[in-house]
């Protein structure tokens, strides 16, 4: 059994806790759009008795073009999740890129994520860890399960003990991607509790060329899969209008429709409890 994490007042991940849900869009693309997503899915999540956290990126660093969008950055981005705070009033989650971003983005997020390709980054996870809020390591695409172990005692080292860990799927030969339901049950081993990134997981890093593709229609197998299996969170990329999504767009799911998709996975979550 995998041990709880408080994020914040009121919510809390853990094997006795709602199943907690982190969606948003990919990147933030206006203070309207963030709002709106926010107030819809914290409704969805309260109506169901889930737990939820906002996510959006004020900078992906990882882009596949030059000219791919990137977001509004630091100070613009962190400006509109303080105002998603505050007119909706959920937990916030961003990711951080360099260790210089972490203490200004604590001031304003409860959940500091890492990114998979950054997930072994020593100087990250420590300044990270130095907050003291919850960290969320994204296991990279190149990593075996046990091997995020070190990963997430770098985070313990600082004194931290709120650590989260998300799956998002293995590299799988040339721009394809591969869930091993096994890895949710190793990552849990570690006694952190386990997120399944379930949008992230079905995309084709670089299959347009100048941007990843994705395969939408798999997302909801998936995710149910791993709530069977135990996974303490999901992480869900959403979108009003996914294909126009400056970020992710190939596998965004549509705001309107996660609420069905929410209810089949929360029946699952109870009885896999």
């Amino acid at each position: 059994m995998s041990a709880a994490v408080d994020i914040c007042p009121g919510l809390r991940i853990g094997p006795r806790d709602p199943l907690l849900v982190i969606a948003g869009p990919c990147v933030i693309e206006s203070r309207e759009l963030c709002i709106e997503i926010a107030t819809v899915m914290a409704g969805i999540c309260a109506d169901l008795g889930l737990g939820y956290a906002f996510k959006a990126s004020f900078d992906k660093a990882n882009r596949t073009s030059l000219s791919s969008y990137r977001g509004p950055g630091i100070e613009q981005g962190l400006a509109i999740l303080a105002d998603v705070r505050s007119a909706v009033g959920a937990a916030i989650c961003t990711d951080i890129h360099e260790p210089a971003q972490a203490p200004a983005a604590a001031k304003i997020a409860d959940i500091l994520q890492v990114p998979a390709f950054l997930c072994r980054q020593t100087d990250l996870l420590l300044a990270a860890g130095r907050t003291g809020r919850a960290v969320n390591i994204k296991k990279g695409q190149f990593l075996a399960p046990e091997d995020l172990a070190p990963a997430v005692e770098k985070v313990r080292s600082t004194g931290n003990d709120r650590v989260l860990v998300t799956e998002r799927g293995t590299t799988f030969g040339y721009r394809n991607l591969v869930v091993d339901m096994r890895s949710l049950v190793i990552m849990a081993s570690l006694d952190v509790p386990v997120v399944f990134d379930c949008t992230h997981s079905v995309q084709l890093p670089g299959a347009r060329g100048g941007a990843s593709g994705g395969q939408r229609e798999f997302v909801f197998p998936l995710a149910r899969a791993a709530v069977a299996v135990g996974v303490r969170g999901l992480f869900m990329e959403v979108h009003p209008q996914p294909d126009e999504a400056l970020s992710d767009a190939a596998n965004s799911l549509p705001l309107t429709g996660v609420r069905p998709i929410l209810e089949k996975l929360k029946v699952l979550h109870e009885l896999s409890r």
